[in-house]
């Protein structure tokens, strides 16, 4: 009995050993990834084989990128239409570039988002910045209560408390009502929702889905490529795009983190309809039915405020990371200043050297992070980030009051970017993210007033502060630093 043992012991090490040797050769010669990312899952495939063969087989395969989205080829080559005619006005200096100064000045980052993101300009809109808790879901509660045809919402995190409970039952009304609401969920964000929890949402006409469900009962494999995601259009008309998940923490009542401390986007006007299209594709990847986009309903508006705005995308289906580009594409043009908060900051070598050429040539870079983790090793990957960009000049601000999980950057007081995208690789190449980024100087100059009160109830973390962190500080910035390519 030992000998059938030791024997059955041996074949499954040898097995295992072999499917870890595969999985090198596979991250190696067969996915295009990043040099770094590269480096740290062989690191952790060999030393710890078969633990990190586990941890590879669901943290660490690249999706598939060929026809992800179903899109029919009418809609394709109407969208392709539609960024052409665009870039064609761009090219030239017509009464688009005249009426809009930023957009001029602006044009090349247009234009980058334009070609390789189809992300289209829309001029006529209207921001309201959100930036409390209570505030973001009491204005946006409202909009759900009032709807008219249809409400189409998506988030990352929704929590099964309170809250959580009260935006299902507010939807299940108005399904009642007969407006016709789409629900998309993430499937590990949201993992304590079951079906179950949506029966009256569904009872009255609701559709619900998780986005990559788990395939084998609990066993998910396309866990490490998450939808992060949020998002809430109601009639085609009004908008909801920023940081916020749902659940009470962001209401500030979390005994551990204190005052939550984010920023949202309430959208009006054209560009809710390119939110919308880009809700579309993912109903229609997490949905087994394929849901024509006429049957979506794109409200009309009344607003004639000129407020250039452009939404963009950006996943683990794409070959390039868009919002990433973007990001560093908005610091490159910067002349005077750059103001950035993040909960995560692990930037990769492209986005430290376009902080660092920027800081060199003069301009004024201030970043602000949390002062707590609520993952360590992201947090101690972050400070590291920090600290190397303290000794260029950056100003680096530790949010005191609560946790800090706004995702923004505001340029030189005139344009600015909120969304979902967190400066990481996890952000940049694992997760679908969604950002706005608004070509408006009164919006711009909002953000940067938030960020700048937040500066005063913030600390400053200067060289001499951080010279003085301890060895063991020292030592798990160094091994996180060593694995931020897959944190």
């Amino acid at each position: 009995m030992m000998d059938v043992l030791s024997t059955f012991t041996v074949v499954l090490l040898f097995g295992l050993g072999i499917m870890n040797l595969l999985a090198v050769l596979t991250v190696i010669f067969l996915e295009r990834r990043d040099i770094g990312a590269t480096w740290a899952w062989m690191l952790v495939l060999y030393f710890i084989p078969i633990v990190g063969f586990l941890i590879y087989l669901f943290f660490g395969r690249l999706l598939k990128k060929k026809d992800f989205y179903h899109v029919k080829e009418e809609e394709r080559l109407e969208q392709s239409r539609r960024v052409e005619l665009q870039i064609a006005e761009l090219n030239h200096l017509g009464d688009l570039r005249r009426t809009y100064p930023l957009i001029e000045r602006y044009n090349q980052l247009i234009q980058m988002n334009l070609k390789s993101n189809g992300s289209l300009l829309s001029l006529k809109n209207e921001v309201t910045i959100l930036s409390d808790g209570e505030q973001k879901f009491n204005r946006m509660m409202t909009d759900i209560m009032n709807a008219k045809h249809e409400i189409n919402i998506q988030y990352y995190i929704i929590q099964k408390d309170s809250l959580g409970l009260a935006l299902i039952d507010a939807l299940t009304k108005m399904a009642r009502q007969g407006i016709k609401v789409r629900l998309l969920y993430d499937a590990v964000g949201s993992r304590d929702l079951k079906r179950q929890d949506f029966k009256d949402l569904l009872h009255h006409g609701g559709e619900v889905f998780a986005f990559f469900p788990p395939t084998l009962g609990l066993i998910n494999f396309r866990m490490n490529n998450r939808n992060h995601r949020k998002s809430c259009i109601i009639d085609g008309q009004i908008g909801y795009i920023g940081g916020f998940n749902v659940g009470t923490e962001y209401f500030g009542i979390d005994e551990k983190f204190g005052y939550w401390r984010d920023t949202h986007f309430r959208l009006e006007g054209e560009v809710v309809h390119d939110q919308l299209d880009r809700f579309i594709l993912d109903w229609n990847q997490a949905n087994d039915i394929y849901t024509d986009k006429t049957l979506f309903y794109y409200g009309s508006h009344e607003i004639n405020q000129a407020l250039p705005m452009q939404i963009v995308t950006s996943g683990p289906n794409s070959e390039t990371e868009h919002l990433k580009n973007v990001l560093i594409k908005m610091i490159s043009l910067a002349k005077k200043s750059v103001m950035i908060q993040s909960p995560y900051f692990i930037p990769d070598a492209s986005y430290m050297d376009a902080c660092k050429m920027a800081l060199l040539s003069g301009v004024d870079v201030r970043i602000m992070i949390p002062n707590k983790p609520d993952h360590p090793f992201v947090y101690w990957a972050t400070t590291a980030a920090a600290g190397e960009l303290i000794s260029y000049g950056a100003k680096i601000y530790t949010y005191e009051p609560g946790f800090l999980h706004a995702k923004t950057i505001v340029v030189d007081g005139e344009i600015a970017s909120v969304g979902t995208t967190n400066i990481d690789a996890r952000s940049f190449r694992l997760n679908f993210e969604m950002n706005s980024i608004v070509y408006d100087r009164a919006t711009a100059l909002e953000l940067e007033q938030l960020f700048l009160a937040d500066c005063e109830v913030s600390k400053l973390l200067t060289a001499e502060i951080y010279a003085e962190r301890s060895r063991m500080i020292k030592f798990k910035e160094s091994i996180s630093r060593l694995l931020s390519p897959i944190l």
